[in-house]
């Protein structure tokens, strides 16, 4: 009987977070070349005496920056680590992890590149000084983590005095969430925004920035009351600075429960639990309560909703409903203002941003955003206000809305005038990856299912376990000598006293005769004696295949210490393939440093398949890119092109393809072709322009044998400087996968995500 693992928030373990932080090349970002420098030409050109002619159109007009040199798509994330989340004051070099992850984040979301700086300065003018003279550098600056009110004063000098976007993103990025949530919210409780009374509590610059933007958006400065450490900011108060004056009240409360009183909304940005039950007594019919303080919230969802089922409640928090989350907007506010070269961002420009998040989330959902949230069709209302941060339609509805005003506003220096054209440039700079092993994960932490690992007396078996719980991803049951497991554990210092342990020779002998009797009727006409089932047994990967076939656990997981076939057979004996298939296939999904991915199958189980066999492989092949949220493009490769050289290889591709086609009407599928040129629209476009791929170019390659595809998925593995998921195993009645030997932790806990959704 396994056990159901008591699920907790999140975990971060120091040592962990250290490793990942050192571990490999120290950081998480790198410079790397964009152009071939594989010759004394390419060198002359990258250098001297090459780099003089841009040097000098660029002196001709400066403008010409972005046409030479990567201005254009580079942004500085700058911080004197001065107010650094959760941390405080911690200085320019210990912010320095910090910076380095939002410039993560810009180029995972928005394909941006970014340059941290720390600066040790904390004296405004001086910062804005040296921020200034970077501008040659840059085509964008994101301010993070300055503390208030300083950050007021150099976000606007900044503003005024550079010719490119700045934007302090701790102010405006929560205020422009929030603010489309807000108008979503309104339009929800049918409320209208002149006339909603808001309390605020914190007084911090994302407070000030979203006060701003909501009266931008209409609320009237009058009905808005802010709390701060001090107190209520009122007009009687001596201790305000001007920016703060300007949003002091004149009524007469003293302090946040009279201000709650009758109140349509309450805004945390504060600290944790300082909303109470009562409070909240006091506020007015249908409430919206946004209790952004990270990581608890001014008063929790389950509070909040018991003590007003009328509430509408948003916290920035990922597990629950509409979590205001920066990362909905900076990446793509950044991406439209530097595709049109603007000067600034101003309130357009941001308001643009509300209204685009607004209005998104009141279109249909992608099933690929559904099944990411627990498969769940999520519709417009009290529960979802705002896009989640994995919603691939992010790029392509506030990019261009922020470019738009940018230029409607005059802020644009270079003009948009095809728009289709300019979408489907956005989906190539963040590429498909992005709705990969994301969504995936999502999807798996919303319901983890039971995964047993057949070879869990190893270091990296468990070290992914933990992950996996960690992270709520899947309930591990761990089978091996258990005295080896628990060694194991205790000098790595790795947590799993929740995991069920299952040492097959501690099994009990009716245990193993159930099992066997089970494997004997399987097996019996195929030469297997009662006497070779209960030996076989008390072999871990037919023992966990059996658990899986009983209903024990959900998945079975193995590989990692021994070769391919003997891992796949046992599950075939035990297991089997799924309803209508007749074999089962291998694939790979490799990604490569544009953010590119392409399905490679089959890539490790079948030697030589017939035509017919290939047919199946296809069929298999497409259901399975389209679990990830894509649409196959197929090409079956070999070494011809469309008959170009003849052979029993591309004979056998030319008929799997006809075939495929009669089989599968609507599938985009063409062959036989060279690997090279089925993803190379030019070549195709040039060359065989009646082919199905010529437009968009494959997706997804069939190998007409397992000899070139097993070469082919890891030479791009090990030497293209590519990521892969998998061995993903297709074709089998319940999730089973087979790791490749000495695969690494992430990739055995993504193929584990993978094998979670399978088996929901």
């Amino acid at each position: 009987m396994s056990i159901r693992l008591p699920f907790s928030p999140l975990k971060i373990r120091r040592e962990d977070a250290l490793a990942y932080h050192e571990q490999g090349q120290p950081g998480k970002i790198e410079v790397v070349p964009t152009k071939v420098l594989s010759s004394q030409l390419d060198l002359a050109l990258a250098y001297s005496p090459g780099v003089a002619e841009p040097c000098k159109e660029i002196a001709d007009n400066p403008e010409n920056a972005y046409r030479y040199t990567a201005k254009g798509n580079l942004v500085a994330v700058i911080s004197n680590g001065t107010a650094v989340l959760g941390l405080g004051n911690i200085g320019p070099h210990a912010s320095k992890p910090v910076m380095e992850g939002k410039g993560v984040l810009f180029k995972k979301f928005a394909g941006i590149d970014v340059f941290d700086i720390e600066i040790d300065c904390a004296d405004p003018q001086e910062f804005i000084r040296i921020v200034k003279s970077l501008e040659p550098t840059f085509g964008g600056i994101n301010l993070e983590d300055i503390k208030a009110p300083e950050c007021f004063v150099i976000e606007q000098e900044l503003r005024r005095q550079m010719n490119i976007p700045v934007m302090h993103d701790d102010q405006h990025g929560t205020a422009i969430i929030s603010s489309a949530a807000l108008l979503n919210a309104l339009e929800v409780v049918k409320k209208d925004i002149g006339d909603i009374r808001i309390v605020v509590n914190g007084a911090g610059a994302a407070a000030m920035a979203c006060v701003k933007l909501y009266v931008e958006l209409g609320v009237r400065r009058e009905n808005i009351v802010m709390n701060d450490i001090a107190g209520i900011l009122h007009v009687d108060r001596e201790d305000l600075d001007d920016i703060r004056r300007e949003y002091a009240t004149t009524r007469p409360v003293r302090d946040l429960k009279e201000a709650l009183k009758d109140a349509d909304m309450f805004l945390g940005l504060s600290v944790g639990n300082v909303l109470t039950a009562e409070h909240l007594a006091l506020m007015a019919p249908d409430p919206i309560i946004f209790a952004l303080a990270n990581p608890e919230p001014e008063i929790s969802y389950q509070a909040a909703i018991a003590a007003r089922p009328d509430a509408i409640m948003a916290t920035g928090r990922s597990d629950n409903p509409n979590q205001v989350n920066n990362v909905l907007g900076f990446p793509y506010i950044f991406r439209g203002a530097l595709d049109v070269r603007a000067t600034e961002i101003n309130e357009d420009m941001k308001l643009a941003a509300v209204r685009a998040l607004a209005e998104l989330a009141k279109e249909p959902v992608p099933e690929s955003v559904n099944k990411a949230y627990n498969d769940q069709a999520l519709i417009f209302g009290r529960n979802y206000l705002i896009p989640k941060p994995l919603d691939p339609r992010l790029i392509t509805a506030i990019s261009p809305a922020v470019a738009r005003a940018a230029m409607d506003s005059g802020m644009a220096r270079l003009h948009i005038t095809d728009w289709e054209a300019y979408h489907q440039q956005l989906e190539k700079r963040v590429g498909i990856n992005q709705k990969l092993m994301s969504p995936i994960i999502a999807q798996a932490r919303r319901h983890p299912k039971r995964v047993v690992f057949a070879e869990a007396d190893t270091y990296k078996i468990l070290k992914a376990a933990q992950i996996l719980i960690d992270e709520h991803i899947a309930i591990p049951i761990l089978l091996g000598n258990r005295r080896k497991i628990e060694k194991i554990l205790a000098d790595n210092y790795i947590e799993l006293d929740a995991c069920e342990i299952i040492d097959v020779a501690e099994v009990p002998d009716e245990k193993i005769e159930h099992y066997a009797q089970i494997l004997y009727q399987k097996r019996q006409r195929k030469g297997m004696t009662l006497y070779d089932a209960r030996r076989i047994m008390l072999e871990r990967n037919h023992y966990g295949a059996m658990m899986v076939h009983e209903g024990e656990a959900d998945a079975l997981i193995s590989g990692l210490t021994k070769e391919y076939a003997r891992i796949i057979r046992p599950a075939l004996q035990v297991i089997g393939v799924e309803p209508g298939v007749n074999r089962v296939a291998g694939m790979y999904v490799i990604t490569n440093a544009k953010g590119e991915s392409y399905f490679l199958a089959d890539t490790t189980v079948n030697v030589n398949p017939t035509a017919d066999e290939l047919v199946d492989i296809i069929g298999m092949t497409a259901r399975k890119v389209r679990f990830f949220g894509v649409e196959p493009r197929m090409a079956v490769v070999t070494y011809s092109n469309f008959g170009s050289v003849p052979g029993e290889q591309p004979d056998k591709a030319i008929e799997a393809v006809r075939k495929a086609k009669q089989k599968y009407p609507g599938l985009i599928i063409d062959g036989e072709l060279q690997a090279n040129v089925a993803v190379d629209t030019q070549l195709l476009q040039e060359n065989y322009p009646f082919s199905e791929l010529a437009e968009s170019g494959a997706n997804t390659l069939i190998f007409t044998d397992l000899n070139s595809g097993n070469i082919s998925y890891k030479l791009l593995q090990e030497v293209g400087g590519n990521e892969a998921i998998g061995p993903i195993l297709i074709g089998m009645r319940k999730p089973v996968h087979v790791l490749q030997l000495g695969s690494s932790i992430r990739e055995i806990v993504n193929v584990v995500a993978i094998a979670v959704v399978e088996a929901q």
